[in-house]
């Protein structure tokens, strides 16, 4: 008898904003302040998201922003600027406690 497995995709588990606020506090908990793991997120999100919407409302080219949030990417803080804001996210800063 074989087992048969696939590969995890956090992105197939991200349906409503609920969900992916969850994601996201889960990530910023695990991850601190490693900024490739904030980026990696991102694009979690994105591949939950329409991929090409979120290239236009970023004003990226969709190749653009499949090579920013890729591996190899190595975003600016401009762009991930525009992303989050096209995945209707905001960025705060607070000081830490």
């Amino acid at each position: 008898m074989s087992v048969k497995i696939s590969r995890w995709d956090s992105a197939e588990y991200l349906h409503t904003e609920e969900d992916i606020q969850a994601y996201l506090e889960a990530v910023l908990e695990e991850g601190g302040d490693d900024p490739a793991y904030i980026v990696h997120a991102l694009a979690v999100i994105a591949r939950a998201k329409n991929m090409s919407q979120l290239a236009r409302e970023a004003g990226i080219s969709r190749e653009g922003l499949y090579k920013a949030l890729s591996e190899e990417g190595n975003p600016t803080f401009a762009t991930v600027a525009k992303i989050a804001k096209a995945l209707g996210l905001q960025i705060k800063f607070q000081t830490a406690a």
